[in-house]
């Protein structure tokens, strides 16, 4: 059986990944501050609290090792706040977003990879990233910063997995830009911590954003693609052939 975890699974990409990839026969473990919905397969968490996320991922695994064929863990959790230029910003919330955006993934993905050691079977990581990793954006001076570091991260993953005797292929992915709440916070800021403002609130009202249901999708026919471990590890979705 294919065995996934999914960060930020009660709403946007990780909810519409969860719902499509169950809905394809595979196991889904759902990580989440919420769940509405009382999906049994969601384990409520808030991942800024980071002192326990590495048992957590480590009884994930022990749970579901017998019965796997594939693990693969989707670090999809991620906060575009604090919005503001560098020199306004409240610092609890700075270290909050970068224990979501930044330190939750590194330390998921770091006991995934021990745990999954002498896994003989399929393994792969997939951050969910942003091109705001990879061009700067004034006001976005934590997310962006973040996003460079989970991208970069991945190469030194990537390289380091090439030593591996059972290695775990990882993909950092920038989705495009998506209908969600992360949208409607960016559209809620004020123009004078984010110049950009109004270019993002053209995008939802010209139509020029993606859903999250076909984002979703777009994911899940890469994650099944036979070439999956050539994609990485820094990729955007929009680059991607289908």
């Amino acid at each position: 059986m294919n065995i996934f975890i999914v960060t930020g699974a009660s709403k946007g990409i990780g909810f519409e990944l969860m719902k499509q990839l169950k809905s394809k026969g595979d196991k889904v473990i759902g990580i989440a501050r919420t769940n509405a919905n009382e999906d049994e397969d969601m384990l409520t968490v808030d991942l800024s609290q980071t002192a326990h996320l590495a048992e957590l991922i480590r009884n994930v695994i022990e749970e579901n090792v017998s019965s796997a064929t594939s693990f693969t863990l989707i670090n999809n959790a991620g906060t575009v706040e604090p919005i503001g230029l560098i020199g306004t910003i409240d610092e609890s919330k700075l270290s909050e977003a970068l224990a979501v955006n930044l330190t939750a993934p590194m330390i998921l993905s770091n006991a995934f990879i021990s745990a999954l050691d002498k896994f003989e079977g399929d393994k792969r990581i997939v951050n969910i990233s942003s091109g705001a990793g990879r061009s700067p954006y004034e006001g976005w001076g934590v997310y962006c910063t973040t996003k460079a570091g989970l991208d970069h991260f991945s190469r030194v993953v990537s390289l380091e997995q090439k030593q591996a005797e059972h290695p775990v292929d990882i993909l950092s992915i920038a989705p495009g830009i998506i209908d969600t709440g992360m949208q409607e916070t960016i559209r809620a800021s004020n123009a004078d911590d984010f110049p950009l403002h109004d270019r993002f609130v053209d995008y939802k009202r010209h139509g020029h954003l993606t859903s999250a249901e076909e984002t979703a999708r777009k994911l899940i026919v890469i994650l099944e693609r036979k070439d999956f471990s050539s994609l990485g590890p820094i990729a955007d979705i929009r680059q991607i052939s289908e």
